[in-house]
């Protein structure tokens, strides 16, 4: 966060099963599956500016994230700490979903570096 300018900010985490996350991904994305991650900002809309430190909520299903994991062949903990980066880009308004290649490759890009330095890894 201090990274990102956003030292002061605040941002909630809720950590779900599928289950869970699905229902979330109906309810208001309209979306019936499970996911990994969804971001909700709570400084966008009409009300976006009564608490400018709060950056909003981002909800992680573990269970998700735990087969995600595996798949992958990382630590769950390492997942979790990519999910949590990309969720909070997404609350900076960063996006990967029908945004154009510029802006998809530049997420991925911040969220590659933020990943790395939180974790001690080089850069590859």
């Amino acid at each position: 966060m201090k990274y990102l300018n956003c030292g002061d900010k605040a941002v909630s985490l809720l950590f779900v099963d599928d289950k869970e996350i699905r229902e979330i991904n109906r309810r208001y994305l309209s979306r019936n599956y499970p996911t990994n991650v969804i971001s909700f900002s709570l400084t966008e809309g009409e009300f976006g500016n009564i608490n400018p430190n709060i950056l909003g909520d981002i909800v992680i299903s573990a269970e998700t994230a735990l087969r995600d994991a595996e798949k992958s062949d990382i630590t769950l903990n390492d997942e979790l700490a990519f999910l949590m980066i990309h969720g909070i880009l997404h609350l900076l308004d960063y996006n990967h979903e029908n945004a154009s290649q510029v802006k998809t490759q530049t997420m991925k890009k911040k969220e590659r570096e933020l990943f790395f330095m939180l974790k001690g890894y080089e850069i590859q």
